[in-house]
Order: structure tokens, then C-alpha cells, then sequence
């Protein structure tokens, strides 16, 4: 045969596409695979287009063969086939792609009408409306239903169902990753003549004329021989074409084939007594089995999928053992058209809050697997969502493994974190049990994502809150809390602490339930960060009990402690002296009822906020403005008062004793637990 060189600067390209574009070698089935389906969706479509074909799709199929002891492995397909000429210009000319050609050509025909049952999810930057979303929205494909469907029905009757799948016309050359030698035997539609293609890599490739009986293109690799690490005797492994097909072609719409090898327990021979404590024994036989499914699930209409196909894809795809929580189904069209299924698991992974898991939706361009996790299409406070997103408009760069352009799948998250959150708000009002375990799963993830946006998520995020309520004892949205407030309640009211127990015990909790304020109670290490980027919900500010002026006096109230804290003010002197720089101020409560002292805190960083930044494995160690205030209906007041410029070693064991207490209470550690102990056997003798 004679060879002619490739067109192009064939061996830099060819060198390009053999060490760089393609991550995974494995690729190249999936490539081949692509350019089958796009064969046969070309005849089809010349079938409708044209009419008086004797074409039936239910005859379309593709066909793998394996053959170990020649090392080839073989790609069949039916369907259109290609002339001599369109040998010379599809693989003669590497970056020349025949389909997108066919794409170009054919534009407004492709276009696929929307069907009746399709659910309709805008997926536009901004309101649609403007010509460019009108043109994709007409451009959009509506559900292709199922394969057997379409083929059974009328050729005349049927509208053009075709997703043609190439683009730059080099994922054939990819096949060269794993073969030294390639074959292409075609023949086209509708012609009498036969071409083999043949090629060794850079060198050139050679056409001449050849025997085919049906028309279709044969594709045979050479397989390559192992080098050092490189397995390349796996691409002969009927099981690992099996996962291959099953990973990236799986929805391919026409069937993939393959002689496979089974077992099956070995039939007696006639007369033969059975044993049955003898082992069975097994024989081997042929069969020929479809690798992929065809149909994917969710270009099916919503109203033919059971709950229990949906489940049972999800623990079947994604490998988890229980039901998802809920799943959304959906069909969207705008700027960017997609189909897609979101699972909520119902559980965390075991792995979820580490750094070892990966988030990200399956992405798939006209049902072939692009990208495993693509990790862009979910914000990280929806990280726990799994699922998949099936677009054909996608901008793919040229190995079809990753994305050209952000701004389809900026259009495409945006409207998947919308649905995500719409469905998590409508499980929280149909099915709050189910939303409160889905809360305590996953609800840090959401609060995590309030804080590391700085605030800029929190109108997105701050419905989907919940926090236990002391008044209800039970969990409560920020709405629910809201709505239930008193006429005069000025802002809502939160405590932090390890446990819901714990907060009930505090000191500062008295005086605002007293009043007949709810309290949230915050115990995850986030809450306090999250709550204060809040700073407010639906007009009412949101405060700690331990904020410097929760201002829940009267005017005659306020005017009297002013008194008081002015007649005592070198008693509170003398009390800060004696604890030195433990403590910014000593003062007078406004908030205790029952409690003698309380710790309070300054400035922006609170005790339970300081408690969170030390506990991480830093040097560097944070410290609140403390604040000791002190309780003057408590008789340990009037004890003060009574050492005031009398006993000032005793007012300082006092101070001291005070300062310690305050801080078990708020559940830190005592600096010097020797000098409290013996503080106390002081007083006792």
C-alpha cells in the first residue's frame, strides 16, 4: 500500500495527541465509540431527511471485539460509512471533523422541537428575553425518549432526534495512545465500493480499495506491546472494555456489543445420580451482551420513572447503600439547555467534613462522560449534593475531558443551586423530621458556607438554618422564631455553649427568658462565626445574651444601676486592680437575676470565639476583652461592699474567687487551679 503523508504538520500534531491532550489512556475507546454513534445518527438523519431509505434505527448497532491472540481489538459500526474522498479529508486531515461539518450543514434541522412533558427550568444570567436566549432556547432538545421508541416508529412521521457527538475531528487519533498499527475498512451508504485506511502514526497512512460486503466502517486496533509499566494488555480484557463502555458510554443511544465469556454450572449427562454434596462444577460459553444501558434516566419524562428506578440508579451509580433523602428530575432550557438528576444522600459519606472528599456533579455532553466530579457545577455549601448534568451545548476543550468555557457552567450552577435550595425549602415545610436529619448531617456545610462567603450567601443560606429554641425546646428556623417574637422584642437572642444543657445553665440566659424571649441555642463551633455575619434577619437584629447592652430596662431601671455603679465605682476599681490584665473592666450586671458574676466579653470577639480559635492546632492564641460583671441583688454584693477600703487582701481573694467561678461557668480553664483551691480552704478556715 502506498502511503501518502498526513496533512498538517502530521507529526507534531499526532505527537501532541498521543503524550498531551489526554489525561487517560483509556479515552480512546470512549473516542471511537462517539465517532460510531455519530455514523449511525448521520445515516438516520439522511433516512428522515431524504425519505424512501430502507433504514429501520432498531437495526443500528455497534460491535467490540477482542482478539488476545493477534492483539487487535475491533470497532464495528452500521452506520453511514465513508467514501474514499471522505476518508482522505476525515483522516487524512488531522483536526478536520467530518461531523462537525455535518453539524454546521445541518444546523436548523438538528433543532429538535420540546416535547408536552419536558419541565421547563430557566437557566439565564438574567431574564430571558434577549435574542441570543431565544435562539438557544429554539435550539434546545427536548427528552429523546427511548431508543426501541424511536426506532419503531414511522421514518416519514419522525421529527430529527440526533445528537451528533464530535467536534475537532482528533478523537480518532487518540486510538494511537494504546495501538502501533490502526485499520479502517469503510464503505459508505449507498455506494459499491469498499476502502481500507490504513496507518502506523506520523509516518503517513495509505487508501486503497477493499472487500466489505455491508456498508458501515470496521476500525481495527493493533494493540501495542507492554512497555515497563504501561499495561496495555488490559485494552484486551473483556473486563476492562466492559468498564470502559460502562464509564464513559454507557448512554450512548445505540446498543454496544461484545462475545462475552460467562459461566454456568455444567448439566449432568443422562443417567448421571446427582450429589449434592458434591461441588458443582462450571463450564464456559459464549454470548454475545449488551454493554450499555442506551436509555439514560433522565432524558426519560418524569411521569414514566418510578421512585424506585430513581433510587435504585442512585445506589447503584453513586455506591451508597441507603435511599437518598430526595432527588430532583430535571429538563431545563435557556441559555445553556441540560438535563439532569440532583440526589440528597441521606446520610454524610464517612469522609465528608475531611479533605480527602471530592465534590462535583457527573458531567456529561449528549450522554457521554466528560468529567467523573465536576467540581465548579455545586457552591461548596452544597457540596453534599450527587448527581449529574447531561448538556449538549457545552464548550469542551479538545480532549473533551475538560471545560472550555466557565460561563455554560456558571449559567448551569446558578440554576442548580437554585432548585437546590427550592427543594431543600419544600422538604423543610412538607417533611421537617427528613429535613432535620438531613440538618444534622450536613446543616455545618451550610453554616460553613455563610461564613466563608463572608456574607455575601447569606440570603440564599439563612432560610435553610435551624437552631434548637429553649422556649420550644425543639429545632426552629430563623422565620419560625421571628414569627413567634413578642409585640416589644426588638431583636432575636442567642446563647453559645458545648451543649443545649449547658446554655440552659448559663447566667446571662435569665433576664431574656425571663422577659419571655426565645433563646437560640448555638453549640457547633461555626454557629457564633455564621450568627454574627448575620447580624441581622428580616429587620431585626440578632444579638448574644452576652452583649454589652441588650438594653432590656426601663428608663428607671437603667437610671438607678447608673447610680449604683457610681457609688460603687472604686470598689469595681479595686476589684479590676486586683485581677490586673485577666480582665478589661469589672462592672455591674444588667443581666443577672440569681447568679452572682457572669464573664462577658468586648469588642467583636467573644469567649466562645476565642474558645474555637485556641482549640485549632495554631501557635498563635487569641484572647476576649473580658468583662467581669457582678450581680448587686446577690448577697455576695453587699459582702463586697462590706471589704470596700476595709480588707483589701481579702476584696482581692474575693475578686479572685469571682473571676474563677465566672470562668468555669463559661466552661474555661482556670488558669491556676492550685492557687483556686486554695483560695477556697482559705475562706473555709
Amino acid at each position: 500500500m502506498k502511503k501518502k503523508p498526513f496533512k498538517t504538520e502530521s507529526k507534531r500534531i499526532l505527537d501532541l495527541m498521543i503524550n498531551s491532550i489526554y489525561t487517560h489512556k483509556e479515552i480512546f475507546l470512549r473516542e471511537l465509540i462517539s465517532n460510531a454513534s455519530d455514523a449511525m445518527d448521520k445515516l438516520y438523519f439522511k433516512s428522515l431527511t431524504e425519505g424512501g431509505l430502507d433504514i429501520n434505527r432498531r437495526d443500528f448497532e455497534i460491535f467490540i471485539e477482542a482478539n488476545k491472540d493477534i492483539r487487535t481489538l475491533t470497532i464495528k459500526d452500521n452506520g453511514i460509512g465513508m467514501t474514499k474522498d471522505e476518508l482522505e479529508n476525515n483522516l487524512g486531515t488531522i483536526a478536520k471533523s467530518g461531523t462537525m461539518d455535518f453539524r454546521q450543514e445541518n444546523q436548523d434541522s438538528l433543532r429538535k422541537p420540546k416535547t408536552d412533558s419536558q419541565e421547563e427550568d430557566e437557566v439565564t444570567e438574567e431574564t430571558a428575553g434577549a435574542a441570543e436566549n431565544a435562539e438557544a432556547a429554539e435550539k434546545a432538545a427536548g427528552a429523546s425518549g427511548e431508543a426501541e421508541k424511536s426506532a419503531g416508529s414511522d421514518n416519514a412521521q419522525e421529527q430529527p432526534d440526533i445528537e451528533v457527538i464530535g467536534q475537532f475531528g482528533v478523537g480518532f487519533y487518540s486510538a494511537f495512545m494504546v495501538s502501533k498499527r490502526i485499520t479502517v475498512i469503510s464503505k459508505a451508504y449507498g455506494s459499491s465500493e469498499a476502502w481500507r485506511w490504513q496507518s502506523e502514526g506520523a509516518d503517513g497512512y495509505g487508501i486503497e480499495p477493499f472487500e466489505k460486503e455491508d456498508w458501515g466502517t470496521t476500525i481495527i486496533l493493533e494493540i501495542k506491546e507492554n512497555q515497563g509499566e504501561e499495561d496495555f494488555d488490559q485494552y484486551l480484557e473483556q473486563y476492562k472494555i466492559q468498564e470502559i463502555v460502562k464509564k464513559y458510554s454507557d448512554y450512548i443511544r445505540y446498543p454496544i456489543r461484545m462475545e462475552v465469556t460467562k459461566s454456568r454450572p455444567k448439566a449432568k449427562a443422562e443417567g448421571e445420580e446427582q450429589d449434592d454434596q458434591a461441588m458443582p462444577e462450571y463450564e464456559s460459553y459464549q454470548e454475545i451482551e449488551t454493554l450499555n444501558s442506551m436509555v439514560p434516566l433522565w432524558r426519560r419524562n418524569k411521569n414514566e420513572v418510578s421512585a424506585e428506578e430513581y433510587e435504585g440508579f442512585y445506589m447503584e451509580k453513586f455506591y451508597d447503600y441507603e435511599k437518598p433523602l430526595t432527588y430532583m428530575h430535571i429538563s431545563a432550557e435557556g441559555t445553556v439547555s441540560y438535563n439532569g438528576i440532583l440526589y440528597i444522600p441521606a446520610h454524610a459519606p464517612y469522609n465528608y467534613y475531611s479533605k480527602e472528599y471530592e465534590k462535583g456533579l457527573q458531567l456529561y455532553a449528549n450522554g457521554v462522560l466528560i468529567m467523573e466530579k465536576c467540581a465548579d457545577l455545586l457552591p461548596d455549601c452544597f457540596s453534599f449534593v450527587k448527581g449529574l448534568v447531561d448538556s449538549p451545548d457545552l464548550s469542551l476543550n479538545i480532549s473533551r475531558e475538560m471545560l472550555q468555557q466557565d460561563r455554560q457552567v456558571k449559567a448551569i450552577a446558578k440554576s442548580l443551586e437554585k432548585r437546590i435550595k427550592s427543594e431543600l425549602l419544600k422538604l423543610q415545610k412538607d417533611n421537617r423530621e427528613k429535613y432535620e436529619g438531613f440538618f444534622k448531617d450536613f446543616g455545618l456545610q451550610i453554616k460553613f458556607g455563610i461564613y466563608n462567603s463572608f456574607g455575601a450567601d447569606k440570603e440564599k443560606l439563612q432560610d435553610l438554618l435551624l437552631y434548637h429554641s429553649l422556649k420550644e425546646d425543639k429545632m426552629v428556623t430563623l422565620a419560625e422564631y421571628k414569627e413567634k417574637m413578642a409585640e416589644n422584642q426588638e431583636a432575636i437572642y442567642y446563647a453559645c455553649g458545648g451543649s443545649v444543657s449547658r446554655i440552659r445553665q448559663l447566667p446571662q440566659t435569665e433576664l431574656v427568658l425571663d422577659k419571655g424571649y426565645d433563646i437560640l441555642a448555638l453549640t457547633d463551633d461555626v454557629d457564633e462565626f455564621a450568627i454574627k455575619i448575620l447580624r441581622e434577619y428580616d429587620g431585626k437584629a440578632i444579638k448574644s445574651v452576652s452583649d454589652k447592652d441588650l438594653n432590656l430596662e426601663s428608663n428607671e431601671e437603667k437610671e438607678a444601676a447608673k447610680e449604683q455603679a457610681e457609688a460603687h465605682k472604686d470598689l469595681f476599681a479595686a476589684m479590676k486592680e486586683a485581677l490586673g490584665d485577666k480582665v478589661k473592666e469589672v462592672r455591674l450586671s444588667k443581666r443577672l437575676k440569681s447568679h452572682p458574676v457572669c464573664l462577658t466579653s468586648d469588642g467583636p470577639l467573644s469567649l466562645e470565639m476565642e474558645k474555637v480559635l485556641n482549640s485549632m492546632p495554631t501557635d498563635q492564641q487569641v484572647k476576649a476583652d473580658r468583662v467581669l460583671e457582678i450581680n448587686s441583688s446577690h448577697p455576695i454584693f453587699e459582702a463586697l461592699t462590706k471589704l470596700e477600703g476595709k480588707e483589701p487582701e481579702k476584696l482581692k481573694t474575693y475578686a479572685f474567687l469571682l473571676y474563677n467561678q465566672a470562668l468555669l461557668i463559661e466552661g474555661l480553664t482556670i488558669e491556676d487551679p492550685a492557687a483556686f483551691a486554695n483560695a477556697i480552704c482559705q475562706l473555709m478556715e
